[in-house]
């Protein structure tokens, strides 16, 4: 067997009673709190981000191909656009392209119980995937569209409901302003739904509505919408794809990942990056500093018994081996007590959302977890390399020990 592994382990397993035995336990626990720490911070920061972000590209897909627009806004209409087959075709033979759907925008007044407020509408057609936004919804359903002219129903918002008192199956006046009164028109439309993201932006503004509804207010023609809506499929790379697509499509197109086109949720979103990072560092540091504080006390405590192995002819590599085998198990358990608290907490949260948020200020009513079990190992496995590799330095102290005053130390 190998003598320095036997002496850590008769060390590290040793029921007597010491000083020492307390600093292992605050060491232990001090690195069971980092890691878990770590672990809880990752994995909320990783669904915080993952179910915001999905909440906009739930309501705006991925990427937006469109007549070229380099600085619109998010309340400008855009330019119409003719469909075009062969861009189509182009769209939907990448591979990491899941669906492609027309839509088009118009600004107008909502008015309902003698209440006016502005609105964004935002067309779609019959052939919209609605499997993504239908989680949104909390009252009424999906728009029905018809055959006529247009679907004369809308989806409105909970917080637009709310402010202009409207019920489900409530009739109301959308006016739509033209650059004069000749332009001017309204229509009736039926409410048959509500919906909900939590994105403040988005609920105070948009309506969904039939694309054909717009197209016949601006009086397009059958074949012109706003532009396409791009859903890539999961694990794709917008920018690459983006990019892909701007270098292929006709002149006057453009194609922008919708993280560009509405900065300021992702901006917020990448904030998170860097708190996470304060906090691994913060956490790594005191786990450090508590490893190493734990490792001096062991020598110290353990100075006659250093030399006597000096004296009985043992190396300082040897010795030095059997300190670090030690803190080693010290680390080892305060790393597996950090996963199993953190990842408890981590699945209590998934499965109960004890912990709850402020929806308007983080656009989520309960704090979502998302769990990337490589990140975890590498959080654990990197913090135990860090922590090895430093306890190195006060390992050396023992090629300092004198055994014959170790022997004599009291």
């Amino acid at each position: 067997m190998n003598f320095s592994f036997y002496i850590a382990k008769r060390l590290a397993f040793s029921k007597q009673q010491s000083f020492s035995r307390f600093i292992i336990r605050l060491s232990v626990g001090a690195t069971t709190v980092g890691i878990a720490a770590m672990i809880i911070t990752l994995c909320f920061v990783n669904g915080f981000q993952q179910t915001v972000a999905n909440k906009v590209y739930s309501f705006w897909g991925h990427i937006r191909v469109q007549h070229f627009e380099p600085d619109k806004s998010l309340m400008a209409e855009e330019i119409p656009i003719k469909r075009n087959i062969a861009v189509e075709k182009l769209i939907q033979s990448k591979v990491e392209i899941a669906s492609v759907q027309a839509f088009a925008t118009k600004s107008a007044v909502l008015e309902a119980n003698k209440n006016i407020e502005g609105v964004l509408l935002k067309g779609i057609e019959a052939a919209y995937d609605s499997s993504s936004f239908k989680p949104f919804i909390t009252r009424g359903r999906w728009i029905h569209f018809s055959d006529s002219l247009y679907s004369k129903e809308i989806l409105v918002s909970e917080q637009i409901a709310n402010l202009l008192n409207i019920h489900l199956n409530d009739t109301v006046t959308v006016y739509f302003v033209g650059t004069n009164e000749s332009n001017t028109s309204y229509r009736k439309l039926r409410v048959c739904g509500f919906y909900k993201t939590g994105i403040e932006e988005y609920d105070k503004l948009f309506l969904l509505a039939d694309l054909k509804l717009i197209a016949r207010v601006n009086n397009w023609g059958d074949d012109e919408i706003g532009g396409y809506e791009i859903f890539a499929r999961p694990s794709s790379n917008y920018d690459s794809l983006n990019a892909i697509l701007m270098n292929e499509l006709p002149t006057e197109w453009m194609s922008r990942t919708v993280a560009s086109i509405y900065p300021n949720v992702f901006d917020w979103l990448a904030i998170q990056d860097m708190n996470r990072n304060v906090i691994f560092i913060i956490m790594a540091i005191v786990a450090i500093i508590n490893l190493i504080t734990c490792l001096l006390i062991l020598i110290l405590e353990r100075t006659k018994m250093v030399g006597l192995l000096k004296a009985l002819g043992a190396s300082d590599l040897a010795i030095i081996k059997v300190f670090l085998y030690y803190a080693a198990v010290i680390a080892t358990r305060g790393i597996i007590g950090g996963f199993i608290l953190g990842m408890g907490i981590v699945w209590l949260q998934q499965y109960t959302g004890f912990i709850s948020l402020d929806e308007s200020a983080y656009y989520v009513k309960t704090a979502p977890v998302e769990i990337i079990w490589w990140q975890i190992l590498t959080v654990c496995l990197t913090t135990f390399l860090v922590s090895f590799s430093v306890m190195i330095i006060p390992a050396l102290l023992i090629k300092k020990v004198n055994p014959i005053r170790a022997i004599q130390f009291r």
